[in-house]
Formats: C-alpha cells, sequence, structure tokens
C-alpha cells in the first residue's frame, strides 16, 4: 500500500526559472508535501518545472491537475510519489515507470467477480503513457545503476492491506508492478487536455497485508529525489 507521510498543502505551487534548463514547461503532480519536497531535491532548481502537492487519491489530483492545465499551457504531466509494489515485480527501494496507468477498482462487482468499467462498455479504465519519454526515463535509470522497471502501475482508492486483494488485483492485471492513488486522476485531466503525461513510482513496501514497520518511506523519497534529478534531462 502507499503511505503518505503527512498533511499536504492542496495545489500548493514550487516553480523555478534557474539552469538546468529544460526547453518543454512540465507540470509534476504530487499528493502531499514530503513527496512534493523530494521531486524539489532532485530538479535542483532546474527551469521549467512546476510541482504541486494536489492531495491525495485520484479525485483530488484530477481537479487539481485540471486546474493547473487551465491556467497555463504544459508540455508534459508527471505525477509521482511512492508506492506499494508488487512482489516479484517491484522490490521495496526500487522505481517503477508505469505503462499503461490503470485504475484498478473503476468498474463493477458481478457474480462472476470484477468487470473493469472498460468491460462494461462505459469508458477507459486506463490512460497510455508517453512512450518515448518513459523509455528514455528508463534508460536513464539503468544507466545510473538504479533498480527500475516498466510496467502496469494501478490507481486504486482504498489501498492494498490483505493478500486476498493483492492477489485479485493480480489476476486483473497479472503483469501489476505497483498500487497508488493518484496517477489516474492526474492522467485523466493530462489526456482531456491534450498533454503526454508520465507516471513514476518508488516503492516503500510490498503490495499486501498491512505492516508499517516494513515500510521503508526515507527509502523511497530518497529514490523520487533520484528519478527527478533526471527528468530535466529526460524532457528536454
Amino acid at each position: 500500500m502507499q503511505e503518505h507521510t503527512q498533511s499536504n498543502s492542496v495545489d500548493t505551487i514550487e516553480s523555478y526559472s534557474s539552469a538546468p534548463h529544460s526547453s518543454k514547461r512540465v507540470l509534476i503532480v504530487t499528493a502531499v508535501d514530503a513527496e512534493k519536497e523530494a521531486v524539489l531535491r532532485g530538479l535542483k532548481n532546474a527551469s521549467g518545472f512546476e510541482v504541486i502537492a494536489g492531495g491525495v487519491g485520484p479525485a483530488a489530483t484530477a481537479a487539481a491537475t485540471a486546474r493547473r492545465l487551465m491556467q497555463a499551457s504544459y508540455d508534459f504531466v508527471v505525477s509521482a510519489g511512492i508506492a506499494g509494489g508488487f512482489a516479484g515485480q517491484a522490490e521495496v527501494g526500487s522505481i517503477v515507470i508505469a505503462d499503461p496507468i490503470i485504475a484498478a477498482d473503476l468498474g463493477s462487482e458481478t457474480e462472476d467477480g470484477f468487470s473493469s468499467v472498460q468491460e462494461l462498455g462505459f469508458g477507459t479504465d486506463r490512460v497510455p503513457v508517453d512512450g518515448a519519454a518513459a523509455g528514455k526515463l528508463v534508460q536513464a535509470l539503468e544507466d545510473a545503476g538504479t533498480p527500475v522497471t516498466l510496467g502496469p502501475v494501478l490507481t486504486v482508492s482504498t489501498t492494498t492491506g490483505t493478500a486476498a486483494t493483492a492477489a485479485s488485483l493480480l489476476r486483473r492485471v497479472p503483469n501489476a508492478c505497483a498500487e497508488a492513488m493518484e496517477g489516474f486522476g492526474v492522467a485523466t485531466a493530462a489526456a482531456a487536455a491534450g498533454v503526454p503525461v508520465l507516471e513514476i513510482r518508488t516503492i516503500s513496501n510490498q503490495v499486501g497485508p498491512r505492516d508499517r514497520g516494513a515500510w521503508k518511506i526515507k527509502e523511497a523519497l530518497q529514490a523520487l529525489e533520484t528519478a527527478s534529478s533526471l527528468l530535466p534531462e529526460v524532457l528536454r
């Protein structure tokens, strides 16, 4: 499951205009201030980036992202934060770059199990990421010797706390790498505005039974700082 470590100031903004320079204007959306501060440390005053803490969950971050996209023009949107990793796919302390972003609990429970909103014919449960940018970021992380996985990241409104729920999610998306709470909201707002999107998740714990003593929040935030430090080069 995902741990949000402190109360956020919703839609609080930090932006920079000093070197190093990115030729694109990029909006980065986190859930809470601890994640935002990790991103800012990684960016090291890089120009062209604006970072907001948009709130916890897909609704809050969709609203915050849409509001910023109405107020200013951006070339890229990034959802960034810590997450739970699925065992065997993403280990604690590693990084996951989403491809695609999936709303794992958007649908209906039926007698035969869960049916996604897409299977029901009422829309889509996933948003594609910018494949070229995702690939460049994965390559940059690999070149830096950082453990990284490219694969599906699930967005949920209720984080997983049991082995049964983790298994159920993997039946829906067998190659799921991570679970978080905001990516689909951010991505939906970006897609509506025609802006390409990425999702970066750093793993603080394994998806499954809740064991706060095993969570590695500090390490996950450090990994988020590392990933963010590469964005000026990857997105320039």
